[in-house]
């Protein structure tokens, strides 16, 4: 719960009635809202509720009188109920980082983990609930730096394709594609494998701690990808199910990757050989 003091102001002189009947609101909305802290002070919760919303109705920019609604609905298991409420919060008020982390909470809560992981992405590295939010992510199997970087990639305009020219695709190096017509692209220096529809629109289609220098990318025609992880000397695969999984260790700076018969070849920068390996 929030709790503010009532603040009751009156201008000396009214000079128009529309900013009168605007006070007037204000006013209501504050009396309205002290009504529902000294409700809910005393376990009135539906009366303390009806106050908020009161509140809100007189003014639709209370953030407190929000905050305090959705609280008690988060309290009294309303959890839908409570979630619309704070997004209300988010639309009018996205630096309320309290607001923000209590939508991206309640959306986990009810299983709505994509939703969750947006939420978290507002959420700059220096606010107070950082690490709580930081928390969050980790019970998503991520964090906010992989999220808030996700959400760049996302709100950034889909390049047009141009001369067959695919842009502003930070430091690009292995390509392949699949058989839906899709291309992947590694990020060296992100550590990110960016997929590119048909249309040209451009995601993020694994960011994941154990990609480390990705360079050679492959696919093996079943939907499964295999990745040369140059800077961990190992080969990553990829199943078509989404799965992430060391394939071969130890390979010294391995680079291109090649596929015949069911067999996997790698180059290997730092021992100066290839390797091949059956493919199950």
């Amino acid at each position: 719960m929030k709790f503010k003091t009532l603040f009751i102001a009156f201008a000396a002189a009214v000079i128009f009635s529309c900013s009168a009947v605007m006070a007037d609101n204000m006013t209501e909305a504050k009396l309205q809202y002290n009504k529902g802290i000294d409700f809910y002070k005393i376990g009135q919760y539906d009366r303390s509720m009806e106050c908020f919303r009161k509140a809100i109705d007189l003014d639709p920019e209370y953030i407190d009188a929000y905050y305090n609604l959705g609280s008690i609905l988060e309290y009294l298991g309303q959890d839908e109920a409570a979630l619309t409420v704070f997004k209300q919060i988010v639309v009018r008020k996205p630096t309320d980082y309290d607001a923000v982390y209590k939508a991206a909470e309640l959306s986990k809560k009810l299983g709505q983990i994509d939703k969750a992981k947006s939420f978290l992405a507002i959420i700059p590295s220096g606010s107070y609930v950082n690490p709580k939010a930081q928390q969050l992510a980790h019970e998503l199997n991520t964090d906010l730096q992989t999220l808030q970087y996700e959400n760049k990639i996302k709100e950034t305009p889909s390049q047009p394709l141009t001369n067959g020219v695919y842009e502003n695709i930070p430091s690009p190096t292995g390509i392949t594609t699949d058989n839906a017509g899709n291309l992947f692209v590694a990020g060296f220096s992100d550590n990110v494998i960016f997929k590119i529809t048909p249309d040209g629109n451009r995601i993020i289609f694994l960011k994941d701690k154990r990609l480390n220098g990705p360079i050679g990318i492959i696919n093996d025609g079943a939907g499964n990808l295999y990745i040369a992880n140059y800077n961990a000397d190992n080969v990553l695969k990829v199943s078509a199910t989404g799965q992430v999984s060391v394939l071969i260790e130890n390979i010294l700076k391995p680079y291109g990757l090649y596929i015949s018969n069911g067999t996997l070849f790698i180059s290997s920068q730092g021992s100066n050989a290839v390797i091949r390996f059956k493919l199950k």
